[in-house]
């Protein structure tokens, strides 16, 4: 089975976060499931380097402020994940392209339980709302 090493942005713009909804996929467990955008890591790069690179890559957005989040391992049914999330920010957001995603979305933390997640993504969710909820 793959295991793939991936980094992921929590994107805070003023008081949201911005939710990414994934395109058709082969595997359907993660077709059109919202996500915290990021990719692969490669060999010799750090999970910070690949994050910003990835997200230059997939919405021509710069990001900075990369603050560790959490560590996240999730096994798919083809696959398994290590994923790297990080909180940054971003500027002018207005001007996101969307390269590999369908749609995205500004929510708050108490939204963010309303979206459709992939599966891995979802420990993240669930901390940024406890933490949001003065515990942690």
């Amino acid at each position: 089975m793959k295991h793939y090493f991936v980094s992921a942005a929590i994107i805070q713009v003023n008081n949201g976060i911005l939710c990414f909804q994934r395109g058709p996929s082969k595997f359907e467990y993660i077709s059109h499931k919202y996500e915290f955008p990021g990719g692969k890591i490669e060999e010799g790069e750090t999970p910070e380097n690949a994050l910003i690179r990835e997200i230059k890559e997939e919405l021509n957005l710069d990001i900075y402020q990369l603050d560790f989040f959490q560590t996240v391992e999730h096994q798919y049914p083809d696959f398994k994940i290590t994923m790297h999330a990080f909180k940054c920010r971003a500027n002018k957001f207005e001007e996101i392209q969307l390269n590999e995603h369908l749609n995205f979305k500004q929510l708050t933390i108490s939204e963010l339980s309303d979206l459709d997640w992939a599966a891995a993504d979802i420990p993240f969710v669930e901390k940024l709302i406890y933490e949001s909820n003065g515990r942690g």
